[in-house]
Parts: structure tokens; sequence; C-alpha cells
């Protein structure tokens, strides 16, 4: 049966006047690709500007939300005040509307990878994907406590079995969460792993983490890797 989708529509609140800057707001040139010009977001503008990182989101988000597509509204929000949990969003998105479902289906996944792409459109860096966030639903909040309750999980069963355990693979805010709520245990935890299948080990009482990589011999791994293809 086919599903009528409503049409969508975005809000983008900027908190004080909705105007943009000239260089946000120009039309593309015309020596652009025709792939560029039906896509936005993908044009060149000085990313130190936050009205142009929102007006960038927004531009992303409106190929999804157009009519025949994810029926879905949002909000553009900024957030310059660090939260509790340690992380500190220029940029909240929340989402309401019939196709959130779809969203946060298979634990968040396509909640997390359009913020994924969106930090990626904003060209942050993998550590500093936190810098935007993404939410529908309080999402976030709920699986906040999921990570709290798996990590007293995992404390029990390393100290009951005295070996590490290593949890999935998550995003860097996520890590952050979860360093956060084993640290009272007084175990060791380390981060392991490159780019998106980074993941949190736990070591036992006594045991300390290898020596992590530095980013400039990571980036040197990924780069032999490469050469050997």
């Amino acid at each position: 049966m086919e599903r009528s989708v409503i049409p969508a529509e975005g809000e983008a609140e900027v908190g004080g006047s909705a105007s943009l800057p000239d260089h946000a707001s120009a039309k593309p040139n015309s020596s652009h690709t025709p792939s560029s010009n039906q896509f936005p977001y993908t044009k060149q503008i000085p990313m130190e500007d936050l009205q142009a990182k929102k007006k960038r989101v927004a531009d992303f988000l409106q190929t999804l939300t157009a009519p025949g597509r994810l029926s879905l509204k949002y909000t553009i929000r900024e957030t310059p005040i660090p939260r509790a949990d340690g992380s500190t969003p220029e940029i909240e998105v929340e989402f309401s509307g019939p196709d959130v479902p779809l969203l946060l289906s298979r634990n968040g996944e396509l909640l997390l990878s359009l913020e994924h792409v969106a930090a990626k459109i904003l060209r942050y860096e993998h550590e500093e994907h936190d810098r935007i966030s993404f939410d529908a639903d309080s999402f976030k909040v709920l699986r906040q406590r999921e990570l709290q309750v798996a990590a007293e999980v995992a404390v029990e069963r390393v100290r009951r079995t005295g070996q590490p355990y290593s949890f999935s693979p998550m995003s860097s805010r996520e890590r952050r969460l979860l360093h956060l709520a084993l640290a009272s245990s007084g175990l060791s935890t380390a981060s392991s792993g490159e780019g998106s299948r980074r993941f949190v080990i736990l070591y036992p009482e006594g045991e300390k983490p290898p020596a992590e990589p530095s980013r400039e011999d990571r980036a040197a791994v990924i780069r032999q890797r490469f050469r050997r293809r």
C-alpha cells in the first residue's frame, strides 16, 4: 500500500534577526556542476561564520524533507552553553513529524548517520563531531541512560572475570559519556580503533591501557593502506 507523505517544512531559529551573510545566501556560480546547484550545501562557505554553518545544515535538511521524501519538521538552534555531559555543540537540530520513528529505528541509526553527514559538511574532524547534535523525542537522553546501565554491567563483569571488556563502536559523544559513566569505578578506560569504528575498552584493576598512537601515526597508517591498494 502506498504511503501518503505529508509535505515537510523546516524552521531555523537563529536567535534574533533571520538575515544571513551575503556570502551565505549568494546564488551558485555558473561554473558549478549541476549536482552542486541541486545541493547548495556543497558550496564553499567560510566555516568561521556560525550563521553560514546553520545555513549549510538547513540546505542539507531541505533536500531530505522536500515533498515526497522524509516527512519531518526541524528546528535549528545555537547552543553556546556546555552540557552536563561535557559536550559543547555549536548547533542543535531537533526533529519532529510522522517520520521520526524512521530516524530512531535500529538504535537511532538514521538520526546519527544524518548527524555524521552534517558534521562532514561543516568539515569537522571526527573527534569534533559533537559540535553538532541531532535529536528527536529525547533519544539522546534515553541513550545516555542506556550507556549508564551498560557501564554498570561492564564494571561488574570486569571485576568478576578479571578480563578487559570492549564495548561496541560508537560516536565520540557516546564514548565521552561512557568514559564519564565508568570514571567512578576507578578502573582504567581507553578508546581504540579508527574513525567510526572506535570503541571503549574497560580494563581490570591494576591493568593499564597500552599507549595510544598519536593522530599523526594513525594518519600515516591510513595513508600506507591506500598506497597498497
